[in-house]
């Protein structure tokens, strides 16, 4: 059963959250680890994607018609659409090549920390007001 519309959306985003809290955690884990290059992951494009198709805002960009799924590979192509994990290279890297950056990292993480709180308060209230609808109609 689901819920709203956007309940979906939050506990995907939740688990992006949770998936950048291991890989900034993995980061500084690994801060004196000779050649280590920072990663991180990047997915509100797909959240933005998603959202777009849960209220119905106007795509973006132009699908392809399909005459023949076997054709075009766009039905495999929305399948395989995942977040994608990058090297942050922009910063300088030590003279034992590791990129990562603790000032960098605990600001990340306290964003991503701040952003993962919100999201779970989101969720909360969404799941509040479904049960109060619930209540509400059991009164009636």
């Amino acid at each position: 059963m689901q819920i709203s519309r956007v309940h979906g959306l939050l506990e995907k985003a939740l688990d992006y959250r949770a998936m950048r809290q291991d890989m900034i955690s993995s980061n500084i884990a690994n801060v004196d680890t000779p050649n280590y290059r920072a990663r991180d992951i990047s997915f509100e494009s797909l959240l933005a994607e998603k959202s777009d198709e849960l209220f119905a805002h106007s795509p973006k960009r132009l699908e392809m018609r399909l005459t023949n799924e076997n054709h075009i590979g766009t039905a495999r192509e929305k399948e395989s659409k995942r977040a994608e994990i990058f090297f942050r290279d922009g910063h300088t890297a030590r003279n034992d090549g590791n990129t990562v950056d603790l000032d960098i990292e605990t600001t990340e993480m306290a964003k991503n920390t701040v952003v993962y709180n919100a999201l779970v308060a989101a969720l909360k209230k969404d799941s509040a007001i479904f049960r109060s609808v619930l209540d509400a109609s059991a009164k009636t």
